[in-house]
């Protein structure tokens, strides 16, 4: 039975304490036990209630070194209210939203906090998808005069790679690329799907070289068919309307270009667990990945804000 708690009740009696947290946090990144990231060794020597030290080679570690905990001047007990609000939360959270939440001083920390948890719900190493994967590209952004077919000016070009799951949709991958080109595709391609896969795409001359890339290819040119793109692609026009419609309900729209792969990667954590029971299971997943991803520069995080802020923080 998997370790987390079923509900809010739960929740707030397990986690009320820094010692708590730190023990989940301990299980979660040494299941085995601790190892040292230096020697490899077992065992350790408390120092603080924080501060680990190798009996091996005198290496000091805490559980919160090396992930996007460290540094952290706010509590574990917030942070871990942070992760079940995000979670918990059908839609997911707006910066604002939880800076209301969890009482925080600045609408900066929420929106830095919201941005360090979405790179964690990326699984370093995570499986290629595989099988037959429809394949095809979308725009994100407001209208736009003077262009045609795949060009764009202002819009942000989404590409979308949808696992067959019989007649329904299994994993997902999704990144902003610069144009539509064979190069931006193809390199989409082979980060997020196995070789050896079927593609299947419409007939965009930027798909060309998926054959020589070591893939199936099925093409469906839409032109002249009865049907529209979205019934004979349904699955990845199923994905970009759920994500333009979460994008615009969630975030009212306010998602800057330079930041929207971070909320990609959150669709996508949210998308695969849709059919998820408990809530539960979603705040143990994202726990696990945060201590699984390494820490963020606080700098970035701040350069990141002051680029970003103008778009996000339109409420």
């Amino acid at each position: 039975m998997e370790d987390c708690p079923r509900n809010l009740a739960e929740f707030e009696a397990r986690f009320s304490t820094e010692a708590a947290c730190r023990e989940y946090l301990v299980r979660l990144r040494w299941p085995g036990g601790f190892r040292c990231p230096r020697c490899g060794g077992q065992k350790t020597w408390p120092l603080s209630e924080i501060l680990l030290q190798c009996s091996s080679c005198g290496y000091q570690s805490s559980v919160t070194a090396g992930t996007i905990f460290q540094d952290t001047r706010k509590s574990l007990t917030l942070w871990f209210r942070a992760m079940w609000a995000v979670t918990t939360q059908k839609n997911g959270a707006s910066a604002i939203g939880l800076q209301r939440v969890l009482g925080l001083g600045s609408y900066k920390t929420a929106w830095t906090w919201l941005h360090k948890l979405r790179r964690a719900m990326v699984r370093p190493g995570r499986d290629r998808l595989s099988g037959c994967v429809e394949v095809d590209e979308t725009f994100y952004g407001g209208e736009e005069e003077g262009v045609r077919g795949r060009q764009t000016e202002k819009k942000s070009l989404i590409v979308i790679a949808a696992q067959e799951d019989g007649g329904g949709i299994g994993r997902i991958r999704m990144r902003r690329i610069p144009d539509a080109s064979a190069e931006s595709l193809m390199s989409f391609i082979e980060e997020a799907i196995e070789p050896g896969s079927v593609i299947h795409t419409d007939g965009w001359i930027g798909y060309l070289p998926v054959e020589k890339k070591g893939y199936h290819h099925r093409v469906t040119f839409l032109k002249g068919k009865k049907e529209s793109a979205s019934e004979l692609l349904p699955r990845v026009h199923r994905v970009a309307s759920l994500l333009k419609r979460w994008l615009r309900g969630t975030h009212q729209g306010a998602v800057s270009r330079e930041h929207l792969d971070y909320y990609l990667d959150e669709f996508t954590f949210r998308f695969h667990r849709r059919n998820s029971r408990s809530r539960g299971t979603l705040f143990l997943r994202l726990a696990e990945q945060s201590v699984a991803v390494a820490p963020v520069p606080y700098k970035s995080m701040v350069k990141c804000f002051a680029e970003a802020v103008g778009a996000d923080h339109k409420i």
